[in-house]
């Protein structure tokens, strides 16, 4: 083309054609459109790259070219699954709760008196002190302690659980609540 066109005024007159060369590589309007586009960002932030007095259009094509292939070979790699059907076929639910499963564990939580339930949450899952915690309820921290020692219990004994029983559970804040160590 002439030397003498701006090389930003050139590459809009090659828009047309571009379009076109996109169509026949992804025959999709909106990822020929995606490529156009692409090419033209490319292009734009390299121009100064681009050597005055070669052949603009063969140096978009390239680009464009270029962008199709590195497109394509990084789409052969990835899987569309916009509603995650394939991801939740490949996802499987962890086998090493042991004993202690969260349902279990949700059952007889919930037989616990309301006091006692309140008491586990603020000092085994939340980790607040048992001065916190007590000061939260409006009681003393005798009471406090009593409460969270005596849901432990009942907790231990309606899961049928032993002091050997080993507790592996992949919920940290579950396992504070039943054997009153910190979260981590």
């Amino acid at each position: 083309m002439n030397q003498s066109i701006d090389p930003k005024d050139e590459l809009v007159e090659h828009l047309p054609a571009m379009r076109a060369f996109a169509l026949s590589l992804a025959r999709n309007a909106a990822t020929a459109d995606d490529l156009v586009q692409d090419t033209v960002v490319k292009a734009w932030s390299n121009l100064d790259k681009f050597e005055q007095g070669t052949n603009m259009r063969a140096w978009l094509f390239t680009i464009l070219r270029n962008t199709y292939y590195s497109m394509h070979r990084k789409r052969k790699r990835e899987v569309e699954d916009p509603e995650g059907v394939i991801t939740e076929a490949l996802s499987e639910k962890p086998s090493h709760d042991g004993r202690l499963a969260l349902k279990d564990f949700r059952e007889a939580f919930a037989q616990l008196p309301a006091e006692q339930r309140e008491a586990l949450v603020l000092v085994g899952a939340e980790g607040f002190s048992y001065e916190d915690a007590a000061a939260m309820c409006g009681c003393a921290i005798g009471t406090i302690k009593s409460r969270t020692n005596r849901a432990r219990k009942r907790l231990a004994e309606l899961m049928h659980l032993d002091d050997e029983d080993d507790l592996e559970m992949t919920d940290t804040a579950t396992l504070a609540v039943v054997t009153g160590q910190p979260t981590a």
